[in-house]
């Protein structure tokens, strides 16, 4: 994984956004970017699905027919477990070029028994670098990101195709006011 291309492709949307749409008098937008990082985060889980004890279908969300406004194109699919994966990814990289973080120093990749521990490790290393908001506190976020993909089931090729692909959608909903 080529975490330099990543950054300096978050940084061209970055500055995108942030010239699009200036902060008002006073915003804090790290808190918000931390806010959208744990809202994505709940997304992916919702479409991993193992955490649902009640639901008879605890099977995560990979297929999904791809529709546009005419109905579904020639039987693609879209991976929605790993969509909202790369939407994590964006605000992950987003949130380290706010901070000045722009580089992972070490990932030590501690391993999970289970894929709700590793989400909940997850929401626990970004509360504490809401808090404490240092290089260490943000390698660690990384660290169990980069955890949580591997018990997912993707590959960093896999990760960043999707990240691209999701990078060029962004960018048109910055042309088209989303």
């Amino acid at each position: 994984m080529n975490l330099n291309k990543l950054f300096e492709t978050q940084r061209i949307l970055d500055i995108r956004i942030e010239k699009e749409h200036p902060r008002g008098e006073g915003e804090y937008r790290l808190s918000k970017k931390i806010l959208s990082l744990l809202v994505e985060l709940a997304e992916c889980a919702n479409e991993w699905r193992g955490f649902k004890f009640w639901s008879t279908n605890q099977n995560p969300n990979t297929a999904k027919p791809v529709t546009t406004f005419y109905g579904s194109r020639n039987g693609e699919t879209t991976n929605p477990l790993l969509e909202e994966y790369v939407d994590c990814l964006h605000f992950i990289l987003s949130i380290g070029l706010e901070l000045e973080f722009e580089y992972i120093v070490e990932c030590i990749r501690i391993p999970q028994e289970n894929t709700t521990d590793a989400f909940l490790d997850l929401f626990e290393a970004i509360s504490i670098l809401d808090m404490d908001r240092t290089p260490f506190d943000y390698d660690l976020v990384f660290d169990r990101f980069i955890v949580l993909g591997e018990m997912l089931g993707f590959t960093w090729e896999q990760i960043e195709q999707a990240y691209y692909d999701k990078n060029a959608i962004n960018h048109t909903r910055q042309d088209t006011g989303y």
